[in-house]
């Protein structure tokens, strides 16, 4: 049973309780201070930040057991997909991967709800305990397992599907940074790969673009991608050597 050591079972409701009260109480008082940054820097009104940011903190609450399943089905993923995992106690305890996901998953929720710096903050303390970069926005499905994990970057824009494995090193980026006619980098678009359900990624692949990876597909490890392949396709450094995009399963 994980948890404070002194914790007996009869009191696990009030623990939990308690605990999310004092977590909820200390993000409204963030959330307050985040939208009054944006109130200031926009010349907003301040007299509803109080109002709104208790909405969007009463929100975020509503949706934590929502979370807590999709974080139950990337424990299982890592759990089922590591055969060094010997509970899923260790997975919990033990697992960097699942440690960013955590926090990437409830990022995920405040950069939604309109709250990218309380988000993105999130997400960069998981950032630099893990050495795994994802940022807020990007959408992730369920049964995620990021294997090993050091040097993984997931991009704004990028989409993964369900039950995706990847393994350390591995880049989901942009490809190209397009300007307006001042030269500023545009914000937004979409920059990122789309990675469909059921998709494995070796160590130190780098996928750069709004490309797709179909479904079922493998990427071998160190394989330089910029251009979409298939459903079912095994893309190795010997497949792009020879200008051959891929060996079907």
């Amino acid at each position: 049973r994980l948890g404070p050591v002194d914790l007996r079972e009869e009191s696990e409701d009030f623990y939990v309780g308690h605990t999310l009260d004092v977590a909820l109480n200390a993000l409204l008082a963030q959330a307050r201070l985040e939208l009054r940054y944006v109130a200031h820097q926009q010349g907003g009104d301040l007299k509803s930040i109080d109002a709104h940011a208790l909405e969007l903190i009463q929100d975020f609450a509503t949706a934590l057991p929502g979370i807590r399943l999709l974080l139950d089905t990337d424990v299982l993923a890592a759990y089922h997909g590591d055969p060094a995992a010997r509970s899923v106690d260790e997975v919990l305890l033990c697992y960097p991967g699942i440690l960013a996901v955590i926090h990437h998953r409830l990022a995920h929720h405040l950069y939604r709800a309109g709250l990218p710096l309380l988000a993105r903050i999130s997400s960069e303390i998981a950032h630099s305990a893990t050495g795994i970069d994802i940022h807020p926005g990007a959408q992730i499905g369920p049964s995620f397992f990021i294997d090993h994990g050091t040097g993984v970057v997931i991009g704004e824009t990028a989409i993964i599907g369900e039950r995706v494995r990847i393994y350390q090193a591995v880049t989901l980026g942009a490809k190209r940074f397009p300007s307006d006619e001042d030269g500023q980098l545009q914000k937004g678009h979409a920059r990122h790969p789309i990675v469909e359900d059921d998709v494995v990624i070796y160590a130190g692949a780098t996928i750069l673009g709004r490309i797709t990876i179909g479904k079922g597909s493998t990427i071998g490890g160190n394989v330089w991608l910029t251009r979409s392949v298939p459903a079912d396709c095994n893309l190795t450094q010997a497949n792009l050597l020879q200008q051959d995009h891929c060996s079907k399963k």
